[in-house]
């Protein structure tokens, strides 16, 4: 009913920029909470950011000040935009929104992305 798909990623340096993309698609009537997720390997599965339709935002404490989380509501997308990259911030990046749908509200995922910092 709902799809969540992420684009953006790729490989950069450290101290470089990467700009992801997440479009929900399907039968939506609200979108209560969109936000961002990463796993590296090993990891658990953490929480970077994400904003609400009023703009409230929250972050991670190992990317404030670098990232920064947008959403364009009539296009029903969030972009994340991640500054002064580090290494550590190597990992699976994974959208995710709280959607009200005809039928109920749920939680849905994106597919992930592949976000790589080295040298």
């Amino acid at each position: 009913q709902v799809q969540l798909v992420e684009s953006g990623g790729g490989s950069a340096q450290p101290g470089g920029s990467l700009r992801l993309s997440c479009a929900a698609s399907g039968s939506i009537l609200s979108i209560y909470i969109m936000g961002w997720y990463r796993q590296a390997p090993g990891k658990e599965r953490e929480l970077v950011a994400y904003i609400n339709p009023a703009g409230t935002t929250n972050y991670a404490d190992s990317v404030k000040g670098r990232f920064t989380i947008s959403a364009d509501g009539p296009k029903k997308t969030v972009h994340l935009q991640m500054n002064s990259l580090k290494p550590e911030d190597t990992a699976v990046y994974y959208c995710n929104a709280d959607v009200l749908t005809p039928r109920r509200r749920e939680d849905y995922w994106g597919q992930g992305t592949q976000v790589t910092v080295s040298s």
